[in-house]
């Protein structure tokens, strides 16, 4: 019985719909099949170019292999031309002498996918402003762009986006030995509804036509230790997050971590009025204050959900009525202080009616916590429980049960 190739007799853009699924380096090998296969790579949508997936045995061959991986990808590069079909590329590759010649040249000769909707940039050395803007600029319909810098201190690249078309921006910049790098960033998306920024505080930002952006997730970090700043603000810290924050005031949900909390009250000269924050996320650790949470829940005042992974905070005379910490220091007046917070608490005139608490751990601490929300939150409709695992859940359901409430219509779920 003759053994039938029925894979060849299927049309050719199904072929070159299975041939995207699958490296490009084995999909191109096909085309030594037959005279039927030899011109399909110009139906495949979809390119990954990764040199870490070969083994090289030793530093000669690594050189050699990576010269060879290089006029791979160009003449790829060349039968494709003008691609109109790309619609995601993927490149992973590191060059071994002293020039990025060979990126320059696949940028001005090769980039422009008029039909690619994603991309990720991981690390690239060499890559400058002008040919970022110029990759850029030749995806006309870019959707989706993930910047990731955690190895080369060029910023270029992850401090300049400008795209009409990007909607969702994944930015991921980790150089804590290249501060003064950090001078300044844009970012300018008018059609960008998800952004995640990562990344160490710059000097300025210019975060503008931002209009339709939805939700953000922001984890900024501060160049050095504020421990010693618990009772004054003490010199300035480097950086200045108060347009970052000004440019992105009309999200509907926004995630910040624990160094983003005290990025916000350090770094940020003046907070703006969320008009449209729905939802509120926050992360908090024992060794980042919650100074910036009195003023953030103040300027968000249609806040309807507020979720917390943890209450555990470090405790600083700044912490304000958004919490129920005992300052270490100036006692002087706390009876003073405790008449005030009943008349100016924060708390008191936010209108949230859903509270999520996970990784509850049932501490002193945590339960005053909690006894000062739902003592103070007075539009609470639902309190959501998530214990840490190994803890008792049956003894700190009925300790959180017991606490008063200032809403008759607060009701406790425990997951």
């Amino acid at each position: 019985m003759r053994c039938r190739d029925s894979i060849s007799k299927l049309p050719d853009e199904i072929l070159g719909k299975i041939l995207s699924l699958v490296p490009t380096k084995v999909a191109a090998s096909t085309s030594v099949l037959s005279k039927r296969w030899r011109n399909l790579m110009v139906l495949v949508d979809n390119l990954c170019f990764d040199e870490s997936m070969v083994v090289y045995p030793n530093k000669e061959e690594e050189t050699r292999g990576s010269h060879l991986f290089s006029d791979f990808v160009e003449k790829q590069f060349a039968l494709l031309g003008t691609s109109l079909i790309i619609k995601k590329l993927s490149l992973s590759h590191a060059t071994r002498d002293c020039t990025n010649y060979e990126y320059y040249r696949w940028i001005w000769t090769h980039v422009f996918f008029p039909a690619l909707k994603s991309l990720s940039i991981s690390s690239v050395s060499g890559l400058d402003a002008p040919n970022f803007g110029r990759l850029i600029r030749g995806c006309p319909v870019l959707e989706e762009l993930y910047i990731r810098n955690d190895q080369t201190r060029q910023l270029c690249y992850g401090i300049l986006v400008q795209s009409a078309s990007i909607k969702r921006l994944v930015v991921f910049l980790n150089l804590p030995d290249a501060k003064y790098d950090h001078d300044a960033t844009y970012c300018g998306a008018p059609n960008l509804v998800y952004l995640d920024y990562s990344s160490y505080v710059f000097e300025n930002y210019q975060f503008v036509d931002l209009d339709s952006l939805v939700e953000a997730r922001l984890n900024i970090w501060l160049w050095e230790s504020t421990n010693r700043f618990d009772y004054d603000d003490g010199e300035p810290i480097f950086g200045d997050v108060t347009d970052l924050v000004a440019g992105i005031t009309n999200i509907t949900t926004l995630h910040l971590s624990p160094d983003s909390l005290e990025a916000f009250h350090f770094c940020c000269e003046s907070m703006p009025v969320f008009n449209n924050l729905l939802n509120l996320s926050i992360e908090s650790h024992k060794k980042k204050g919650w100074q910036v949470m009195p003023l953030l829940l103040k300027s968000c005042p249609n806040l309807h959900a507020l979720a917390m992974k943890g209450l555990v905070h470090r405790v600083t005379n700044k912490c304000g009525d958004a919490c129920a910490c005992s300052p270490k220091k100036n006692h002087k007046h706390k009876k003073m202080k405790i008449v005030k917070e009943e008349k100016l608490c924060c708390l008191a005139s936010c209108q949230v009616k859903v509270l999520k608490i996970s990784e509850y751990g049932g501490s002193f601490q945590e339960l005053k916590q909690m006894k000062h929300f739902l003592g103070k939150l007075k539009c609470l409709e639902t309190v959501k429980v998530c214990f840490n695992a190994n803890n008792n859940n049956e003894f700190l359901q009925a300790n959180l049960m017991a606490l008063p409430r200032a809403s008759s219509k607060c009701n406790l779920q425990f997951l």
